[in-house]
């Protein structure tokens, strides 16, 4: 009987390997062409697997999308609670600069979030998964503000600072004419602004 126990445990850390493997297949490809040109052959490919294969862990493209874009707000949930947790007194203009900051060099998943939130084709579990990490996001944001001893209603100070932040993030992040650079130091004034307003 254990020997039975052990080989389905064995089984099913295999096809949990082949997932991640999967997924971080699909984060590299996200790095390297537009989200919505992304295909799961794009994918099978980076993954060395062939296209049919991937529907064997994945039901269809839009699931393996929100898994890899799950991952990376896992990953920007944990940044925002590393960087609020870092010191006694947490700096608002330092969580904005910082955070907008992640968000540009993690690209990928800022475009992956923007699309799901305009996407209205979701099954309704996916939706649900997505308001569960935007909501773990929420509830760090809950923190800064009280944190800085904020006052008002904290969720509705955290929704807007969610909005106003990918705001930033949408309007200039193809400003014309700007270097990469340029762009960057023009959303973290921005960010600046935003940050100093909540602390009014």
């Amino acid at each position: 009987m254990e020997q039975d126990i052990s080989f389905t445990s064995l089984k099913k850390q295999e096809k949990q390997a082949r997932r991640d493997i999967i997924i971080s297949a699909a984060e590299r490809v996200f790095s390297s062409k537009p989200f919505v040109e992304v295909t799961i052959r794009d994918v099978a490919k980076e993954a060395g697997i062939s296209h049919a294969s991937i529907y064997r862990y994945f039901p269809d493209q839009q699931t393996l999308f929100v898994e890899a874009f799950l991952r990376g707000a896992d990953n920007i949930i944990q940044f925002l609670e590393e960087l609020i947790n870092a010191d006694k007194k947490v700096n608002i203009e330092k969580v904005t600069d910082k955070f907008i900051g992640y968000l540009i060099e993690n690209d990928r998943y800022f475009r992956m979030m923007t699309h799901f939130m305009l996407d209205g084709s979701l099954s309704p579990e996916l939706v649900d998964r997505l308001n569960t990490a935007e909501r773990l996001l929420l509830n760090q944001m809950d923190k800064l503000f009280i944190r800085i001893k904020a006052k008002g209603n904290i969720r509705m100070l955290s929704h807007t600072y969610f909005a106003a932040m990918n705001g930033v993030l949408i309007t200039f992040r193809n400003y014309p004419g700007r270097s990469k650079d340029e762009v960057a130091d023009h959303m973290k004034k921005l960010g600046k602004i935003i940050a100093l307003k909540f602390k009014s």
